[in-house]
Parts: structure tokens; C-alpha cells; sequence
């Protein structure tokens, strides 16, 4: 029995496809054929069958059958009687959408979808990607981010709990700011990083990749500060590119709210009103471009869409999907929970969990000898040690790439594959630690704007000077290659506008 692709971290979805095993036989079954029947190694299945079988959801019994005696598993007690495993047998039920999805399926020739955290998300609206990488860049591109996780801090001492989950210290976060920080397990790893808003004195809301509602509950143990998950409450589409401020002017209600949205400053957030719908706007977004991210009621999710198309015509608006803004983050330098870094939750080896500092975060960490946030004695013990690894941008100029494909008689085929989340080796040149691999690549794309293969990766401390000569592993032909790389400073890409303020007459007055 084959298992369905993979809807969330590694050993999650093994211990889903050995439910789904049991469930669906009317026998018990020893642990060799599970083993066969989901295509893990006896060892692997071994243990995570002991943890279900520890949770209830999973007993072991005797069976007797022609070929004799032995253990095997079955559906637990406490699984029957909370009735967990009905929604495990048979085929998954399909992602969730979102409230944008018929207006979606509008401008969707591709067809294709991706499942972002149970919801479906659009890979891509037309048949390549490319378009709507040059709408980001060049343009406005429209993206549905509603699958964010969201959750709010309130209370009288919600501040306190921001400084106690998070790294970065929320005293010095305004009502109307936004800060970007992450937040650690008590060993000092990361978990996750995520945009959060002040929304007032005792209001703060987060985004975040995974579920971490249980996580900030036990955090606010003892702290006057509620958490609740509002991600169901609030849509949310991303508007990047460097005409995204002329798109959400033009679509403002009246000239009050599109002059606020017009001066709204790098990493702070306004309320506005576009086509009569109450919005909240986040000068934030995943691309490294100028942009925004608008947060709206479902109810209202087609209103504002529609509006926003209509009046961002005239500035070649376009609605984008995740391969292109895959693209975009890569040139941005922005590392990608489950692709760059795995959460110290979801982590099977130590040796795969990462201090920010690793993962180029170390300016998120702000400690001050009043305030201690979670993980804080054991980061600053690492940080005191060293750490072996660090992020770093890696490049390969278009002259090498068309070197190593020259011996095969084929121009460079890296324009024309979407970005790669597929992990590719690094090694220091020969005659230097004997050629050994010294890191890897977790994240790379050709970038059509920069001209030349970037990624980043994760190398040994000390191959991470900019400007470091490294090799990377290549497939050219189906045969691997070494291509000569650099390492390059973070962001590949940033651009001045990014940050810039301006009024709403200069906004106006550009031209689209």
C-alpha cells in the first residue's frame, strides 16, 4: 500500500500512514508487514508504533493464524471510543479553501494547487510561473496568504507574554508597528519565525507557519494574557511589487484612507476601508519587494479582491501563486520553515535543530537583563560555545553554468526550472579539505532578474566568509556535476523602494 504525499512533518505522516495500516484491516498485524505495507524499515516502525501504542491510540495483542502465533497491533481503546481513526480510513479528505477560491478559479489555466497547512493554494494561475515572477518585480502581483496560521495575545498583560514567547522586545513595539522575531524552545532552538502586529496596548496579533496555539498557552502560564486562534476569522492577500502602494491607493475608499496607506512606513500597519470593507494594512510581505499584506473578514474576502483588480489594471496587477513567490524569497534571502530550517518541534535528530543565529536571525534576539524569554540561558550558553553552521547566500555565475553544461551540448536548462527545494551538496574545492562536503544548499533558483543560479544553504562556519570558493553539486544530463560557487552576501536582492516613504501625490502622479 502506497502512502499519499506528505501533509506536514516527517514523523507525523509516518504515524498517520501505520493508523491508516491498522485501521483499514480486519486482523491485527504484526509489525513485519506493517513495515511493508507503509515502506518503513522495522526499526523506524517499531518506535513510532510504540508511541502510539503508549497514547492508547494503537494496542498490541496476540494473534494466532495458519502461520502461527505472535503480537501484533490493532485499533486502542481510547482510539475507539473518541472515534480518532474515522477520519483516517480510507481516502484523505481534500484540502480546505479559501474564501477567495471562486474568484481563483477564474484566472486558474494551470490547474495547479499545493497543499499549504490543509488548505489548498495555488501553485501557479498560468502554465509557467514566469509571468507572475515579473508581476512581483515589475508589476503588482496579488497573492492569497489566508493559510496562515493567526493568533492573538490579549489581555492586561499581553506585552509581558509577547516578551516571554518571543525573542524580540515587545516594550519597544508601538500600537500600529510590526515586528519580525521568532520564538525557542527551552534548549534554545527555533521553532518558528513570524510577523507581529501591535494592535493596541493589550492586543497583539501573530502569524506563524505551524500550529503553536498549546505552545503560547503554556507559555502564558501564570500571565494575566489570553491567546486564541483567530485564523479562521481573517483572509489575507499579499499585494507585492513595486506598484502595489498605486494599486491599494487607488483602490482606498476616499482620499483619508488612501493618503494613510499611501505614507504607511516599512513594517507598521493601518486600518483603511477599500470598497466599503473594514481592512487592516500590513506594510509586510514574503518577497523582498516593496508590498503589502491586507488582513479582511471572510465575508467581505471577494469585495476587496475584485476591487483590488479592478483598480489595479491599469498598474498590470495579476494574481500570482507560491511558485513565484518561492522565486522571489530566494532572491530575497529569506529562509523557509521545512525547507532551510526544520522546527525544533518536528525535528527527529538534534543535530538537525538550529539556533536563530544559525539561520541568520541573530538580529531578532534582543535579551536585556530584565526580560527572559524562553530559551534565553540556553542561547546565550551556545552563542558563548560557537555555533558550526551558518546561513549564507550561495551564487553561480551564468559563465559556469554554461561551462557545465557545455561538455554535454546543452545550453545552461537553469531558466527554465521553477525554483528547487531539493537539497544539493556543497564542497570545499579539491587541494582544500580534501574536497569534503562542507555544507548544502537548501533552497535555489535561476534568478532571471540577477542572471545566475542563487540559493541559500547552510555550510560550515568556516566557509562562510562572502566570497568564499565552493563547489555545488549539479545535475546536468542526469549526471552529477560539481559547478564553481561563491559565497554571497544576503539579500541577493533589495531594493531601495522597498523601504520608501512617500506621499500620495508622488503615488498619483507616477506613472504606471
Amino acid at each position: 500500500m502506497s502512502t499519499p504525499p506528505p501533509h506536514g512533518t516527517q514523523a507525523i505522516q509516518r504515524a498517520f500512514a501505520l493508523l491508516r495500516a491498522v485501521a483499514d484491516s480486519a486482523r491485527p498485524l504484526p509489525l513485519a508487514e506493517l513495515s511493508r505495507r507503509v515502506g518503513l524499515r522495522p526499526p523506524t516502525a517499531h518506535r513510532i508504533l510504540g508511541a502510539l501504542v503508549a497514547e492508547g491510540l494503537l494496542d498490541r495483542v496476540e494473534r494466532v493464524e495458519r502461520d502461527g502465533a505472535g503480537m501484533g497491533y490493532c485499533v486502542g481503546r481510547r482510539a475507539r471510543a473518541l472515534g480518532a481513526l474515522a477520519p483516517l480510513a480510507g481516502q484523505q479528505k481534500p484540502p480546505r479553501t479559501t474564501p477567495f477560491f471562486a474568484r481563483e478559479l477564474e484566472h486558474h489555466a494551470s490547474f495547479g494547487w499545493r497543499d499549504w497547512s490543509g488548505v489548498a493554494g495555488a501553485t501557479s494561475y498560468e502554465p509557467t510561473y514566469h509571468r507572475e515572477y515579473w508581476a512581483i518585480r515589475n508589476a503588482a502581483a496579488i497573492i492569497d496568504v489566508s493559510p496562515l496560521f493567526k493568533y492573538e495575545i490579549r489581555g492586561p498583560q499581553a506585552e509581558a507574554l509577547a516578551n516571554r514567547i518571543f525573542t524580540r522586545d515587545f516594550r519597544k513595539c508601538r500600537p500600529g508597528q510590526v515586528m519580525y522575531t521568532c520564538w525557542l524552545d527551552d534548549d534554545g532552538k527555533l521553532l518558528q519565525d513570524g510577523n507581529v502586529v501591535r494592535l493596541a496596548p493589550d492586543r497583539f496579533r501573530a502569524t506563524a507557519a505551524h500550529p503553536t496555539l498549546r505552545w503560547f498557552q503554556d507559555c502564558g502560564h501564570g500571565i494575566d494574557a489570553e491567546v486564541a486562534e483567530v485564523t479562521e476569522d481573517y483572509a489575507a492577500l499579499s499585494v507585492q511589487g513595486p506598484r502595489s502602494r498605486a494599486v491599494l491607493v487607488a483602490a482606498a475608499r476616499d482620499r483619508a484612507h488612501a493618503e494613510r496607506l499611501a505614507a504607511l512606513p516599512y513594517f507598521r500597519a493601518a486600518e483603511a476601508d477599500i470598497a466599503g470593507c473594514p481592512v487592516l494594512v500590513t506594510r509586510t510581505g514574503f518577497t523582498g519587494d516593496l508590498g503589502y499584506e491586507v488582513w479582511i473578514a471572510p465575508a467581505d474576502a471577494e469585495t476587496v479582491w475584485d476591487a483590488l483588480f479592478h483598480h489595479g489594471e491599469a498598474h498590470g496587477a495579476m494574481p500570482v501563486g507560491l511558485v513565484a513567490m518561492d522565486q522571489a524569497r530566494v532572491e530575497a534571502g529569506l529562509a523557509l520553515i521545512d525547507i532551510d530550517f526544520v522546527s525544533a518541534a518536528h525535528a527527529l535528530l538534534e543535530g538537525r535543530k538550529s539556533a536563530p543565529h544559525e539561520m541568520g536571525l541573530a538580529w531578532t534576539v534582543k535579551p536585556s537583563p530584565d526580560r527572559d524569554f524562553v530559551g534565553r540561558a540556553a542561547l546565550e550558553r551556545a552563542v558563548a560555545e560557537g555555533f558550526r553552521t551558518r546561513l549564507v547566500g550561495i551564487e553561480v555565475s551564468w559563465m559556469e553554468l554554461e561551462r557545465v553544461h557545455a561538455p554535454y551540448g546543452l545550453r545552461p536548462q537553469n531558466p527554465h526550472h521553477p525554483p528547487s527545494r531539493e537539497p544539493g551538496a556543497l564542497y570545499a574545492p579539491y587541494g582544500a579539505e580534501d574536497g569534503r562536503q562542507v555544507g548544502q544548499v537548501t533552497s535555489q533558483a535561476f534568478s532571471p532578474l540577477l542572471k545566475k543560479q542563487v540559493g541559500l544553504a547552510s555550510v560550515d562556519a568556516r566557509f562562510a566568509e562572502p566570497g568564499t570558493a565552493l563547489e555545488l553539486e549539479m545535475m546536468v544530463d542526469y549526471k552529477r556535476v560539481r559547478a564553481s560557487a561563491r559565497v554571497a552576501h544576503l539579500p541577493f536582492y533589495d531594493p531601495p523602494h522597498k523601504r520608501d516613504d512617500v506621499t500620495i501625490d508622488e503615488v498619483q502622479g507616477a506613472r504606471a
